[in-house]
């Protein structure tokens, strides 16, 4: 299986369970692997066959904005319920959400999650 990279995608957003971090946007580092297979993209050389990873990286950016949860926990479940859902041919994707400034002493703080697509249809009753 074949892996699309966004690595790196820096969005300031309001996230966190203390008071003054819902009142302030704190940078939040995103990387995301989704495994599908891009021999129909590599053939057809056409971006209607591939993962369209500025688009994902759109939507990752303003899910990341308007969702403001509490939890990275959160976050990189619904990052990943959403990539699913909106590129059907993704098999699986990982998450891993980081906050570079939540511990001083660290350089940053963060989950990574496994999504697979089999398991959101199970749970999605489909």
């Amino acid at each position: 299986m074949d892996k699309v990279l966004i690595e790196g995608l820096r969005v300031n957003a309001v996230i966190g369970v203390f008071d003054w971090e819902r009142q302030i946007e704190q940078p939040i580092l995103i990387d995301i692997v989704m495994l599908v297979d891009t021999r129909a993209a590599a053939v057809s050389d056409d971006l209607n066959d591939a993962v369209n990873y500025a688009l994902a990286s759109e939507q990752i950016t303003e899910l990341t904005q308007s969702l403001q949860p509490q939890l990275l926990e959160t976050l990189a479940d619904r990052l990943a319920e959403m990539l699913l859902n909106n590129y059907p041919t993704v098999e699986s994707v990982q998450v891993r959400v980081k906050k570079p400034l939540a511990v001083k002493s660290a350089q940053a703080v963060g989950i990574e999650i496994i999504r697979e697509r089999h398991a959101l249809l199970a749970r999605s009753g489909k």
